[in-house]
């Protein structure tokens, strides 16, 4: 039963994207490129945490 919710979920979310791909590309350009800076930013902090750990943790 909860493959069933799984795969209606992840149809639904398809065809949102889809949806908002098709009627607003710009906007979704948009969406794509907030989305790369988060993953990029959260990329950078980690990157700088081991480097902060590998230095055994000094400011």
């Amino acid at each position: 039963m909860a493959v069933q919710w799984k795969r209606v979920g992840l149809f639904v979310v398809v065809v949102f994207v889809l949806y908002v791909i098709i009627t607003d590309p710009a906007k979704a350009a948009g969406y794509v490129q907030i989305g790369f800076e988060g993953v990029s930013s959260a990329a950078q902090s980690i990157g700088d945490f081991m480097t902060w750990v590998a230095n055994g943790g000094k400011d």
